[in-house]
């Protein structure tokens, strides 16, 4: 998923500090271990996600929410820093602060997360075949991937790291065949 650059931007720093505070406190699996499934009941339950992201609505009310569906869920200092970002008006930059400590923490366990847009869903061979491609590839302790299916492609792959992207698609082919008999083909 991708996350507008600005709220990056200025999730950055809020990650950084909960991520230092986890290596520090020594909570770091905990806390990302919260963020993992928060993130996944975040994508699963929008009409929260836009709640905690309205402006009209009070902080106090967002954190009687937050009490209600997460306090028992998740760690008490993860909750704890949930409401830090409802008290400083943040909470709507949840989702770009849960990508950024996210990727904090595996850089430093040397994981890395890879987008892999396909034509079709991979089996378990093929995405574990892939995977062993990408760890000798990166280097990488450990791979995460993130697969999209997109019907567009025709058939094969895309796959991006950082900023690199290795396009195998054939609608890709087809593109770069057509240019090349536009320059040839001079009609």
């Amino acid at each position: 998923m991708s996350i507008n650059p600005l709220a990056s931007k200025i999730a950055a720093p809020y990650a950084r500090a909960l991520f230092d505070f986890s290596v520090e406190q020594n909570l770091m699996h905990q806390i990302t271990a919260d963020f993992q499934n928060l993130e996944v009941f975040l994508n699963k339950t929008p009409e929260l996600t836009q709640y905690l992201s309205n402006p009209l609505i009070d902080p106090k009310q967002k954190e009687e929410v937050l009490i209600k569906t997460l306090k028992s869920q998740i760690n008490q200092e993860t909750f704890k820093f949930l409401i830090v970002l409802v008290s400083r008006g943040r909470i709507n930059l949840l989702q770009a602060v849960i990508t950024s400590y996210l990727n904090l923490v595996y850089e430093a366990a040397s994981v890395k997360m890879i987008e892999v847009s396909t034509a079709y869903a991979f089996t378990n061979l093929q995405k574990n075949t892939l995977i062993k491609k990408l760890k000798d590839l990166t280097k990488a302790r450990e791979i995460r991937l993130v697969i999209t299916v997109d019907s567009s492609l025709i058939g094969g792959f895309l796959i991006k790291t950082n900023s690199k992207v290795l396009d195998f698609t054939i609608k890709n082919q087809l593109e770069n065949l057509a240019k090349h008999l536009d320059s040839v083909l001079e009609i």
